[in-house]
């Protein structure tokens, strides 16, 4: 019997991420000097920090590039980000090599055919609610928030709760 996806978040230590579509909602605004901006949410921001501060490892792997993006989440804290990879599955397997991290304990967010094979070779592949079809279907858990707008900090806190850290995170910290 298939083990559900709450089972799996038990054993999850590392989060990957792809950006467009996921940290972001997917749309490029391009200025009027050529540049394309994103937007990214807050609380996808806060989750991966507090996931980092929580000793897990972040990374991201996307095909795309922005500098802007970049510093964004290197100030979040992130070290591990891998833009304009053109092979997603080799950059994954160079990651978790080096870390000697295993796959099993993965959760990586995508949400179109450039995470397709990649997402199939960790332990809990997710996706925002609004992911292409293709990455719905091998998808273990389908996040009710679309890209950009809190999917990232949904999977981050689900998994943190499920073992026991997101209240240990923030607790006292509010009083």
């Amino acid at each position: 019997m298939a083990k559900s996806y709450k089972e799996l978040m038990n054993t999850i230590d590392t989060f990957i991420f792809d950006i467009d579509g996921v940290l972001t909602d997917g749309t490029v605004h391009v200025s009027p000097t050529g540049e394309m901006l994103r937007e990214m949410h807050i609380r996808d921001g806060f989750a991966m920090k507090a996931a980092l501060e929580s000793g897990y490892n972040v990374c991201i792997i996307s095909g795309g590039s922005n500098e802007g993006v970049r510093i964004r989440l290197r100030n979040l804290g992130i070290t591990n980000i891998h833009m304009a990879s053109s092979d997603k599955v080799a950059t994954f397997k160079e990651y978790i090599e080096l870390y000697q991290i295993k796959a099993e304990n993965v959760l990586y967010m995508g949400d179109d055919i450039p995470d397709f094979h990649v997402m199939q070779l960790v332990g809990l592949p997710t996706c925002p609610q609004d992911a292409a079809p293709e990455i719905k279907a091998i998808s273990t858990y389908i996040s009710h928030v679309n890209g950009g707008k809190g999917a990232v900090r949904d999977v981050i806190e689900q998994v943190m709760k499920v073992q026991g850290k997101w209240h240990l995170y923030y607790n006292g910290k509010f009083d």
